[in-house]
């Protein structure tokens, strides 16, 4: 399958990694959730080619990741804002986060540590069951296709 297949793919995350499965991508949304909105500071903190962002922002745009808003008249000038989409990346992108922080963060340990607002502890992304709580694990899942492909 060629990477320009996948939003047909019948398969989520295929689907999803058309949307957001490169590097700039993820590290733009990163830098979302951490409150970046203009094109220059994603531009300032990324270290990113102008080119590369504008095809990055305008293809989160188009997939109704990201709103553009206008904030300056003149000269016109946007800013990028998380969609209700967008805001539901937050668990995907947290737990690879975490990923990195148990895998791949070097001797000195994790850069940020993220902290719960309601309870004050420093937390770590557990995936749970949505029907009895309890945390899930590759093991205890049983992957079921749907239609024919189930067969």
């Amino acid at each position: 399958m060629k990477w320009t297949e996948l939003e047909a793919a019948d398969c989520s995350l295929a689907r999803a990694l058309s949307a957001v499965g490169d590097r700039w991508t993820l590290l733009i949304l990163r830098d979302a959730f951490l409150k970046v909105r203009r094109f220059e500071a994603f531009e300032a903190s990324l270290g990113i080619s102008r080119r590369t962002l504008t095809e990055r922002l305008e293809a989160l745009v188009a997939a109704g990741i990201f709103e553009r808003r206008p904030y300056q008249e003149k000269p016109l000038r946007h800013e990028y804002r998380l969609t209700e989409k967008g805001l539901g990346l937050y668990p995907a992108l947290l737990a690879l986060i975490h990923w990195g922080d148990e895998w791949v963060a070097g001797p000195e340990g994790p850069p940020v540590r993220h902290r719960h607002k309601g309870c004050g502890q420093q937390f770590r992304s557990v995936i749970s069951c949505s029907e009895c709580g309890e945390p899930v694990t590759a093991r205890d899942v049983i992957a079921e296709r749907r239609g024919a492909a189930a067969g």
